[in-house]
């Protein structure tokens, strides 16, 4: 979501996760709907779903050895939190750290 808020059309992101649901948590929602994003028509992806071509980055948020192996020219690990089971005070801090990662990135930082 933040690779559009901030990158508009000039970037192509793709989120996956090696265990996805298929729905987005609740708590992502509401946090995103607070900055005036609608994550109500995003899903859940696997890593299966998401194009098999090699990346610009492939950026994983504290994985550890359950890293999955996408193809990048980079690779960012951000170790951060997985914020599923936090408050929504914790949630939301985890979504400005994100953004703040990302917008970071998008100019080169």
């Amino acid at each position: 979501a933040f690779a559009h808020i901030h990158g508009g059309q000039q970037i192509e992101a793709y989120s996956a996760g090696s265990r996805a649901s298929g729905i987005v948590n609740v708590k992502a929602i509401t946090s995103m709907r607070a900055i005036g994003y609608d994550l109500n028509k995003h899903y859940s992806k696997s890593l299966q779903d998401i194009p098999g071509i090699e990346y610009d980055y492939a950026i994983t948020m504290g994985c550890g050895d359950e890293c999955p192996d996408v193809r990048a020219k980079q690779r960012l690990d951000w170790a951060i939190p997985d914020p599923k089971n936090m408050p929504p005070l914790g949630f939301n801090e985890v979504r400005d750290i994100i953004e703040i990662k990302v917008s970071a990135l998008l100019q080169g930082n």
